[in-house]
């Protein structure tokens, strides 16, 4: 089989998966659904989530590797990358200026989701050999779902998610890094791809607590930069705003009518690129974020649950947003290309606007440096969802080995061309949020139920651990979450320390 045709099987697979009529609609319906049964607890807890995961409360007293805030920015670097700058102007070249609106609708319902299954990372964590923390929906799944189902939907995460962390988290960004810096500074590839190589692997040689400080330091630096950027365009064209607003909130539900160079959309493409793109920027649903929620220092699985949604909300609502309102207030979203008489392409489009709106060769700059330190940051966080899923597949003892394949295959993505492998690693990309998706919505019960406990009795979350432990102490499922401090329940059923079943959200 010959790579052309190759491209067309990955082609068609990826248009099933991330279609209309599959993975975009159950990743909405699960975050709508996961926002009714919460009760909007998204919105009634954003300013607690972000006390919590950006103040000075540390959660005294409780367990686990790195700090909530280390958590959240390990998050956001592994998400917080070029899809924010490339994906978005993707969406609104191909679905117009209203796809912006349906990449805010899917970060405001994703919130819902990503504290749920950050809530269930935590709930059902457990420690490796080495005393780390482990967990996601490659234990999830299984420990909160009874019987074969269970098992079956949580490895096939994990299966899903080694292969993707090559791909999307790994050789397309390092790609993207050293083509940008290629084409600006005329820097060879193969130097990018070995400097980049040498910093990954002096990071994870480290694990999660060397990861944890290195983006606790970096990510807050690279979302200020390039959001200072981005407010300086919107406050110099701050007269062309609510024109910018009424454009993509009318063309949101009209879809964009084919004009000079540009395709042309209908309603549904706009919803359909809004909806994909937002979900691949925020990664809501697809369970990757919950495997760096589950080593965060927390006293309640509440508590990380309401950190780790923030996430989606400055990923979307703040970086996603800085990104399409800049292409939209400069114009850029429908200007032709001189060169090839065509839309510019959406690698040039967030650049175009940021050249137009900042003064100099700045735009340049804050966008070339922007689009590297967020590619840098998903390599490292996607390295960290790769090994604990290696660690739950084969054990311990290929941490080191994977970390260090890891490092290597950068300077492979920097190096070669990528078509064939971004189109794998999309499949796999969605093919892990499927199993996610599903144990979300059969564990929903088991997480609904817990929180609304919880916050009965801590509504503000101002709770000492001593008041925790009180409150707790006689609930379902509280022992279970304890007994997985224990080292080495990362391989076994933690139901066997308890000498009972496990509780599940079959639960009444």
């Amino acid at each position: 089989m010959d790579l052309t045709a190759l491209n067309d099987i990955l082609d068609a697979i990826s248009g099933v998966i991330w279609g209309p009529w599959l993975l975009i609609p159950l990743l909405v319906g699960t975050g709508l659904y996961l926002t009714i049964r919460l009760g909007g607890l998204q919105f009634l807890k954003l300013a607690a989530g972000l006390r919590l995961g950006l103040g000075k409360n540390k959660d005294q007293g409780a367990v686990g590797d790195i700090s909530q805030f280390q958590a959240l920015t390990t998050a956001l670097a592994a998400t917080v990358g070029t899809g924010n700058i490339v994906g978005v102007a993707t969406a609104i070249g191909i679905g117009g200026p209203g796809a912006l609106f349906w990449m805010w609708v899917t970060g405001l319902v994703g919130m819902a989701s990503k504290y749920t299954e950050s809530y269930l990372a935590v709930r059902f964590r457990t420690t490796d050999e080495a005393g780390e923390k482990s967990g996601g929906p490659q234990f999830y799944l299984q420990r909160g779902i009874k019987g074969p189902l269970g098992k079956v939907l949580a490895l096939s995460f994990a299966i899903f998610t080694v292969i993707a962390c090559f791909g999307i988290g790994n050789m397309t960004q390092g790609n993207s890094i050293a083509s940008n810096v290629e084409h600006s500074w005329g820097l060879p590839t193969w130097v990018t791809g070995a400097v980049l190589t040498v910093l990954t692997l002096v990071v994870l040689v480290g694990g999660i607590k060397s990861i944890g400080k290195v983006t606790a330091a970096f990510v807050p630096v690279m979302i200020v930069f390039y959001v200072l950027g981005g407010l300086y365009i919107l406050g110099a064209n701050v007269g062309e705003l609510p024109a910018a607003f009424g454009e993509i909130f009318t063309q949101a539900f009209t879809g964009t009518a084919a004009v000079g160079g540009f395709a042309g959309s209908v309603l549904i493409i706009a919803v359909q690129m809004g909806v994909a793109r937002g979900l691949f920027s925020n990664e809501s649903g697809l369970g990757s974020a919950a495997i760096a929620a589950a080593a965060a220092r927390t006293t309640h699985p509440v508590r990380q649950g309401l950190v780790s949604m923030t996430q989606t909300f400055i990923d979307t609502l703040i970086v996603v947003s800085i990104t399409g309102l800049t292409i939209v207030v400069t114009g850029v979203w429908d200007d032709i290309d001189a060169a090839t008489g065509e839309q510019l392409s959406a690698a040039l489009m967030t650049g175009e606007a940021f050249t137009h709106g900042l003064p100099g060769e700045w735009g340049h700059w804050v966008v070339t440096i922007g689009l590297v330190m967020f590619a840098f940051s998903t390599i490292l966080g996607w390295s960290y969802y790769g090994e604990r899923n290696v660690e739950r597949l084969f054990g311990r003892r290929l941490v080191m080995p994977f970390r260090v394949l890891f490092a290597l295959v950068v300077y492979i993505g920097c190096t070669i061309s990528l078509d064939t492998v971004w189109k794998f690693s999309d499949i796999a990309n969605g093919l892990m949020a499927l199993p996610n998706l599903l144990g979300l919505l059969i564990l929903s019960g088991l997480v609904v139920r817990e929180t609304r406990h919880y916050l009965k009795h801590d509504p503000k979350l101002e709770a000492t651990k001593e008041e925790i432990e009180a409150f707790m102490a006689d609930q379902p499922g509280w022992a279970d979450w304890k007994a997985g401090d224990a080292v080495g329940t990362s391989r076994i059923d933690l139901s066997t320390l308890q000498g009972r079943p496990r509780d599940t959200a079959r639960e009444p």
